[in-house]
């Protein structure tokens, strides 16, 4: 039976896509533009590009700060940055860097703030997007030097940067399912409860703790002493559904099982987000895993997964 998830990732994107036009897209720019003085902007122009490119421009029809950025422009909304970095096709995680310098320069376009010192380094900044700039425009061919083709490269850059997110927060989202399933498991021993954190009393009168951690996802450990820990279960969630990308995913859990084994975990658990799958591949994929479960299976009470998974936290956990 032919059979298609629905569309919600791609509403998502529509919903983010239309908030981002009006953040530091094109239309931020045009917006930003009519609340200043024209003359400004064109003298900076001047100062910060060179008039072989400006006329280039101004000959398709185009103003200059479409492509080459001015230190008025982004000290009057700095999320602008984000345009001429999302025009210029790079990433992020290879614009924001230490090696380049232009780390220093993240909070314009994620909070919109400038500070003093970030303000005094802008013509620097802007020269550089600009010999960049202008080697673009020297280098793609003179029918695709429009305003519209320009709001098509930011787009292209912009199209991998909400999947990253949108996968993030799915990752994030199947991390907190099989925390919740721990929790209704351990309830009748809570202690305490929170978003990242679950304590338990278990029946030796210890207290073990089931928290979100960075690397594995969730980490099982019981306390022996105010100072020292029993590593019981370290857990990684991979949370894609894509089944072509299974292999990467649990090579991925593997990488964080072998750093969770010399931190002295026991046991490792893989939780998986697709149903089928090869559970030898996934063997010779990540040895150092001990059970390898499915979300949708241990989310559903009524599957013997689910009775496996809910046996071992009673007994790992010691209630």
């Amino acid at each position: 039976m032919i059979h298609l998830d629905l569309p919600v990732t791609q509403i998502n994107f529509a919903s983010a896509l239309k908030e981002i036009r009006t953040a530091c897209l094109q239309d931020a720019l045009k917006a930003t533009v009519s609340t200043l003085s024209i003359c400004d902007i064109d003298a900076e122009l001047h100062d910060f590009s060179d008039q072989t490119s400006l006329n280039s421009l101004a000959a398709h029809g185009m103003r200059g700060e479409l492509l080459f950025a001015v230190p008025c422009l982004i000290s009057a909304n700095p999320k602008l940055l984000g345009y001429y970095r999302l025009l210029l096709g790079y990433s992020q995680k290879s614009f924001y860097t230490a090696a380049s310098e232009v780390g220093q320069f993240k909070s314009l376009e994620e909070k919109g703030t400038l500070s003093s010192r970030q303000k005094a380094l802008l013509p620097e900044l802007c020269r550089e997007l600009n010999r960049c700039g202008k080697y673009m425009l020297d280098n793609i061919e003179p029918e695709l030097i429009t305003a519209s083709f320009f709001d098509q490269l930011t787009l292209l850059t912009l199209g991998p940067q909400l999947r990253g997110g949108a996968n993030v927060q799915r990752g994030t989202s199947a991390i907190s399912q099989v925390f919740d399933v721990i929790l209704e498991i351990v309830r009748p021993a809570v202690v305490s409860s929170s978003d990242r954190c679950i304590q338990v009393r278990n029946k030796s009168g210890r207290t073990v703790y089931i928290q979100f951690a960075a690397d594995p996802d969730i980490v099982i450990r019981e306390q022996l002493s105010p100072t020292v820990f029993k590593n019981a279960v370290a857990i990684e969630v991979k949370g894609g559904q894509d089944y072509s990308n299974i292999h990467n995913r649990i090579g991925e859990a593997e990488k964080s099982h072998q750093k969770a084994r010399i931190d002295g975990y026991v046991e490792c658990w893989t939780v998986v987000n697709v149903d089928r799958f090869d559970m030898t591949m996934a063997r010779n994929e990540s040895p150092t895993t001990n059970k390898f479960y499915r979300i949708s299976q241990i989310t559903t009470p009524s599957t013997e997964e689910y009775l496996d998974f809910a046996l071992q936290i009673a007994s790992i956990v010691g209630i």
